[in-house]
Formats: structure tokens, sequence, C-alpha cells
């Protein structure tokens, strides 16, 4: 079978592999589409483990059963999460899921960027979604993006009549909006991007604002005279972190779905005396998988207008430089060279 062999973002090669054989518990999965995430093109976050087949947002058919799997057959049509918490350690045992070290240490083998992968019981059982036929190969590698949003808009306790303020209006960035709409607060969206800018408002940002000419004072302007209940940084940039900081109102929270490479530091004396909340969102569990799965099926996020390229699995350099130039590109999602030469 044909891999993706990810070296550095430059240099991603096209190798044969043997079929990975499965044992008991598992199922093998014929890949039918896999997004490229932000994080895959983080080349300081990415290279460290290198070589290494990336490919985490992962949908496709299953092509063989291992004995002893029950509730999947061959051609069930699934998505598959990569990270899977045990469900027996003490972090589990208090519903921190993403706190697991099972979530963090797991994954399917190889990766998502690969014409088969075998799934690991684990991942089986805790991980593997069936797909209503409604919903496409495509979307379906949006369901693991979306249930990151989903679990750190939870953590953030985002509702109704807030104020947010998304730094970023990448594909994380426009997940978070939608979100926080259907929440019912109000989202003031920022970006470099012009185009990304346009995505923010077309995807329901009440207001959107050039991250080159942002300030608190326009924010302020916009919002009652008031700074934002919630900031969402999802933009990797240092700059990122000094609007969050200015623009996070009294009792506010500052909820980082995207971090820079370098450590961050704060205002801890304002931040005491303003009683400003940090937090950090990495993963999803199970049950935010699910919430994403129910969200796209039933149509309350439009996942299909997020999808701007399709790529064959072999053009999987292209796709990088798409996500990693961050033009007029949202979402670049490979699938198997068969299906784009059919």
């Amino acid at each position: 079978m044909k891999v993706a062999v990810y070296y550095s973002n430059d240099d991603i090669r096209m190798e044969d592999r043997q079929k990975p054989a499965i044992s008991s518990g598992e199922i093998l999965i014929e890949m039918k589409a896999s997004g490229i995430c932000g994080t895959d093109v983080m080349q300081w976050y990415r290279i460290k483990k290198s070589p290494r087949v990336l490919g985490h947002e992962m949908a496709g058919v299953v092509a063989a059963v291992g004995s002893g799997v029950k509730d999947f057959k061959k051609g069930d049509r699934v998505f598959v999460s990569h990270h899977v918490p045990c469900y027996n350690c003490s972090h589990c045992a208090s519903g921190n899921y993403t706190a697991c070290e099972s979530l963090h240490s797991g994954n399917y083998d190889p990766g998502g960027f690969s014409e088969f992968i075998r799934v690991p019981e684990q991942n089986v059982r805790h991980g593997t979604l069936l797909l209503p036929e409604t919903v496409s190969f495509e979307e379906a590698t949006m369901i693991e993006p979306l249930g990151c949003a989903v679990a750190a808009q939870k953590q953030a306790g985002l509702s109704k009549g807030q104020s947010v303020l998304i730094i970023g209006s990448g594909i994380s960035g426009l997940l978070h909006i939608q979100m926080a709409k259907i929440k019912g607060a109000t989202v003031i969206a920022t970006d470099i991007n012009e185009y990304r800018l346009r995505k923010a408002a077309e995807f329901g940002a009440d207001l959107v604002i050039n991250a080159d000419s942002y300030s608190a004072e326009k924010l302020k302007r916009a919002n009652n005279n008031r700074l934002a209940d919630i900031v969402i940084v999802c933009a990797a940039a240092n700059k990122a972190v000094s609007d969050a900081i200015s623009s996070v109102d009294r009792k506010g929270t500052i909820l980082f779905f995207a971090v820079p490479e370098t450590d961050m530091t704060f205002p801890s004396v304002q931040f005491w005396r303003d009683e400003i909340t940090v937090m950090f969102s990495y993963g999803a569990a199970p049950e935010d998988l699910y919430e994403a799965l129910g969200l796209i099926k039933g149509g309350n996020v439009d996942m299909s207008k997020m999808i701007t390229h399709k790529l064959p699995l072999s053009d999987i350099q292209q796709g990088f430089r798409l996500v990693s130039d961050a033009g007029s590109s949202l979402k670049a999602v490979l699938v198997p060279d068969t299906a784009v030469r059919a």
C-alpha cells in the first residue's frame, strides 16, 4: 500500500509498505478521506518525531474485522478517532478524559495519510463512529476538529449573551464562530487574511477586524464599551497572545486553542486583580466527537462550505503548501488517488 511519510513540511515522501495485519478486536480501514490539520503543518511540533505517517482526521470503509468485533462489519462507513481515553485511570474516573495518558499516547497504525489503517482494539471500542449515509467521507474528516471546538467551549463555559473574541479565522476559528453563534453569543473575529475575514463574516461573526489594525479600543467600541467575556486564541502567533491579554474583561476567560512555539508570559498582578482565568484546550473525548457528528448530521454546522480543496493522497505536498500558506483555502482533504481519477 501507499503511505505518505512526513520528514518535514517540504519533504513528504510516498512510500510502499505492507498492508497492516490486524489482531483480535481490531479492524482494518480503507481510507476514503483524511483531512490536513493545522497542527500537521506546525513543523516545530511535528518534526521532533519524524519520519512518521501523520493524519488524524480520517474516515473510510471497514475492509476487514478481527475476531471478537461485533459492532462493525466489512463495508461499514466510519470515522475513527486516533486518540481515545482508557476509562480506567483516575483522570477518566473524574471525567477528565483529555488528561488520560492513553488519549495522549495512543494512535492508529499508521496515520491517516495511508491507503489502509489498522485500528487498535481500544480505538475500535471507544473511537469508531458509524457514519450516516447523509454525511460524506469528506465531511466526516471534520468530526475531530469540530469535536475539539465542542470540548473547548464546554471547558470555557461559553453561553448565551456573552461576548466572544476569536483570534484567528482559519478552520478552527470558523468552527468556534459557528459554535458560539449556536449558543447565542456575540462574536468578534480577527485575522490578518482578508479572505478568512470574509469567511468569518459568512459563517456568522457579528464583526470582523483585521488583526494588523486590531486594538482593544476597537473591540470596546463594537462591544458596548466592554472587553470580551471570553477570548479564544486560534492563531499560533505572539501577537495573538498580546491581543488576547489586552482584550479580556474582568472576570473573563482566555482560552488557548492554539499556542505559539515559545513559552508565554502573563501580567500576573493584573490577572490577579481582575480575576482573569487562563485555560488551554487539547483534544476531544469520545462524547465530544459524538456531539460533533450530531451537529454535522443535523446541518447545524455546514462542513461542505469549509472544505475548499480535495486532493489525491499522492499530492499531499501540495496540500501541505495550501494549509501552510493559508491563502484562499480553508480545509484541504486528501482522498485516494483512485477516487480522484474516477
